[in-house]
């Protein structure tokens, strides 16, 4: 569809964005919330907003202490558009989570205190890598067997885009009809020329993937308004996911005293409809993935 492009960094060329072409639109987003089944709050915040059409979808962490609540709710109603938040690291310091598929420290996953490691670097020092494609597996197929109608896969913290687990992580969507959250252009891949490598054999195989990423805005309360409403105005052409952290108060200035202001405002100003408002007046369309997965299933078929 003309009109429809991807700015290429350091060439200046644009590109057709082929996810776009295939929906037939010119500016899409993607308001999907991370980290549900972290806690109540956090569940409680997407349940009411996804309620109201005002985020489309979202991914349970399936090893945390809430993921039953997310998962019932889920059952529950085939409306919800949700995936699998995969998830091999817990970086809180009082609020940890350990593997579904094993106890073993020998296995890699696990720290000295036995929980994930804290972030993408201890875990990829211990990384073994068939015994984290063990524990993706397993909390797919535990999502499944919960009852979840899921239609993606996406990596918390971007440990599952280990190079060490890319070729897994496309595996795993492929052999589940699931759409991998592996966006055409990122700045945070844990390693860019492998992770660059995977997305242009992807695309080489006329799979099509979402373009670009945004997420919540970690600033301050008298600047939440006017950031988003800029970042809603200047999203790009193109197929663009926005991850999001809204929370409802209660537990969340508790677990993460540094983040959770930003994850309540998100979640203020969602649930009083400004960033719907500010989509319509921009022309921009919301979707979820599970308007993705059927191109991603008919293409890769």
């Amino acid at each position: 569809m003309a009109g429809v492009f991807h700015e290429d960094e350091g060439s200046g060329r644009r590109t057709a964005s082929p996810l776009a072409r295939l929906l037939g639109l010119r500016r899409t987003v993607i308001l999907h919330v991370d980290d549900l089944g972290m806690c109540h709050g956090g569940n409680q915040a997407f349940l009411e907003l996804a309620t109201a059409g005002l985020v489309t979808c979202g991914s349970v962490m399936v090893p945390c202490p809430w993921f039953r609540e997310i998962s019932e709710a889920g059952a529950a109603d085939p409306a919800l558009d949700l995936g699998v938040h995969l998830t091999l690291t817990s970086e809180w310091a009082h609020y940890r989570w350990a593997p579904i598929s094993t106890r073993s420290r020998a296995s890699g996953p696990i720290d000295c205190d036995g929980y994930f490691w804290r972030d993408v670097a201890q875990l990829r020092r211990h990384l073994v890598r068939e015994a984290a494609e063990a524990e993706l597996r397993a909390q797919i197929e535990r999502a499944l067997a919960a009852g979840l109608r899921l239609t993606h896969i996406d990596a918390h913290m971007a440990a599952a885009m280990l190079p060490e687990l890319l070729e897994c992580h496309l595996a795993l969507a492929l052999e589940y009809g699931l759409v991998p959250v592996l966006l055409r252009k990122i700045h945070f891949a844990p390693d860019p020329d492998a992770y660059a490598r995977i997305v242009a054999d992807i695309e080489g195989s006329g799979l099509p993937l979402p373009d670009e990423i945004r997420a919540t805005l970690p600033i301050e309360a008298e600047a939440t308004r006017s950031g988003y409403r800029t970042m809603i105005q200047r999203l790009p052409d193109g197929v663009t996911h926005v991850a999001l952290h809204c929370t409802r108060p209660g537990e969340i200035e508790a677990i993460a005293p540094d983040h959770a202001g930003w994850r309540m405002r998100e979640y203020a100003l969602f649930s009083e409809g400004a960033v719907r408002d500010w989509c319509q007046a921009e022309r921009v369309v919301p979707i979820g993935y599970r308007d993705l997965q059927p191109h991603w299933l008919a293409t890769g078929e």
